[in-house]
């Protein structure tokens, strides 16, 4: 029995943690629960699952894992807000299963010098597919990591024909059903670059032995090249409830938690090579990736500031990402990587990106 603490209850991780924890009683325990402001809803959740300790805001979610005993935290919390509940949970002792990525990529060696070997368990499908990829073969012997992207609702447009697409088709996924910011970066590939720092400091590969591929169907997640010449993917239908499940139990696998492929039936599985044209952000987050410090914090901070004017129609889909390599060319790192050095770097970001944006 696995006693777990759910950050982040109320939102698509958690709420889809919860149905793998409701249909394994034998194999958790939901012992906290924290949500952002949605008290009714928690409260609910607290009275179906018998759980005494909740918080709201990242900072009573932070007390919350200090104060609670857990054997894994899921930290499914959204945006850099995460970075502090994820450092509490590493001080912990717990496993960490992060969903969180912003945490991770804003903070970089801040986090990743606290966490115990094997502590941080990915719950994104990207890297949890490389992940179970890895066990194929050592450290050593990986000759590069190829994470998948399905190409969003604009694979296969020229760059020309996204000045005037409007928020509702960037917010058009094909396969996943996600949040308004995660999923127009989605569309314009930021997502994939933040899963490339992620990927990263998760699996210590260098940027250039990390690749993307363009996989519309969405069934292959991940993959792993190794020395020999072997490239071993995962493979599944996308459900978040696979990886959120080995999140909480890894490396265990929970039976029946996802609908494996069917393989009597007739597919095509394809891959193209990503149009770094069209789609400039994976190159500008491996630049941000290299530069390490801040400058990821303040690459994550002004993107979200442009998605936000974007949406209000304040601005261009294709002025997205112009603002934000802006912003990260005009950034001087402090040199020190701390908690406060990181949101200085995003208040900086956020307070430049609003200038540029009002012209």
């Amino acid at each position: 029995m696995r006693r777990v603490i759910i950050l982040g209850s109320t939102g698509s991780i958690g709420t889809q943690a919860l149905d793998v924890i409701a249909a394994n009683p034998d194999r958790f325990q939901v012992v906290g629960l924290a949500a952002g402001s949605n008290r009714a809803m928690v409260a609910e959740q607290a009275a179906a699952f018998g759980v005494e300790h909740t918080a709201f805001g990242a900072a009573e979610a932070s007390q919350l894992v200090r104060d609670v005993a857990a054997d894994v935290v899921l930290n499914g919390i959204t945006g850099s807000v995460g970075l502090e509940p994820t450092l509490a949970a590493l001080e912990s002792g717990a496993a960490l299963a992060l969903a969180n990525k912003e945490s991770l990529i804003v903070g970089g060696a801040l986090v990743t010098s606290r966490a115990k070997p094997g502590q941080i368990v990915p719950v994104d499908s990207e890297h949890s597919a490389l992940a179970q990829a890895l066990r194929a073969g050592t450290h050593e012997e990986v000759r590069r990591l190829v994470l998948t992207a399905s190409g969003g609702p604009f694979r296969g447009r020229t760059r020309d024909s996204l000045r005037d697409v409007t928020p509702r088709e960037a917010l058009a996924h094909p396969t996943w059903d996600m949040g308004l910011v995660v999923t127009t970066n989605s569309a314009t590939l930021v997502n994939k670059g933040l899963e490339v720092i992620e990927a990263h400091l998760l699996f210590d590969v260098t940027y250039d032995r990390i690749d993307v591929t363009v996989h519309p169907q969405s069934i292959v997640h991940s993959m792993v090249e190794f020395a020999d010449g072997s490239t071993i993917a995962q493979a599944s239908p996308p459900d978040m409830r696979l990886p959120i499940s080995l999140g909480l139990d890894w490396p265990h696998r929970v039976p029946g938690v996802g609908t494996p492929l069917d393989w009597t039936a007739a597919s095509q599985w394809t891959f193209e090579p990503l149009d770094t044209e069209v789609f400039p952000a994976v190159a500008l987050a491996k630049r941000v990736g290299l530069a390490g410090e801040t400058y990821p914090a303040v690459f994550n901070a002004a993107n979200e500031q442009a998605v936000l004017a974007f949406h209000a129609g304040r601005i261009g889909y294709l002025d997205i990402l112009d603002t934000v390599a802006a912003v990260v060319d005009a950034h001087e790192a402090s040199g020190e990587l701390t908690l406060e050095s990181v949101y200085e770097a995003e208040r900086w970001a956020r307070s430049a990106a609003d200038q540029l944006l009002r012209g």
